[in-house]
């Protein structure tokens, strides 16, 4: 399943009451090259085996490979193709997050989404707490990253915060 729609003004509209325990989403794929492991190692995880090809054929890996950081990042941004029509709070928390698998150059990712957990606030606010089991896959199913997503959604009473 892809993400809906946003509103016509631009926001996300669905709120916590719209969320269904089990629900699943799948984005689409990307292939991860060379050049860009480099350029997000140099900028942000300049560890030689990320950003060195040269260097890096002497690591472990045989080659360079994307920072744990890095493929978060490209979570990231594969999550909101599919879940940006929900109307977040803010994110609290990851739990169980294991890089599985190095992402090198080459690879082809999507990201899948599982809502595992709904719980409404005990507190009266007018938001719930939704966790996501998350999952960064090469397209033949071999799991790379996986962790808990813990992140807060309003309600439909929370939804005017003007």
């Amino acid at each position: 399943m892809t993400a809906g729609p946003l509103s016509p003004l631009g926001t996300p509209w669905r709120c916590f009451e719209d969320l269904t325990l089990g629900e699943t989403r799948r984005s689409a794929s990307r292939t991860v090259t060379e050049a860009e492991i480099v350029a997000f190692a140099r900028d942000h995880d300049p560890q030689w085996f990320h950003a060195d090809p040269e260097a890096a054929r002497a690591s472990v890996f045989g080659q360079v490979v994307a920072s744990g950081i890095h493929v978060l990042a490209l979570w990231r941004q594969l999550d909101h193709t599919i879940n940006s029509d929900i109307d977040f709070v803010a994110g609290v928390g990851f739990d169980r997050l294991r890089l599985k698998r190095a992402v090198r150059p080459g690879d082809t990712i999507h990201v899948t989404s599982e809502i595992v957990s709904l719980e409404p606030s005990r507190s009266g606010k007018p938001r719930g707490t939704a966790v996501t089991h998350y999952a960064v896959l090469l397209d033949d199913g071999t799991e790379c990253l996986t962790f808990d997503s813990i992140n807060l959604v309003y309600t439909r009473a929370g939804r005017d915060r003007s």
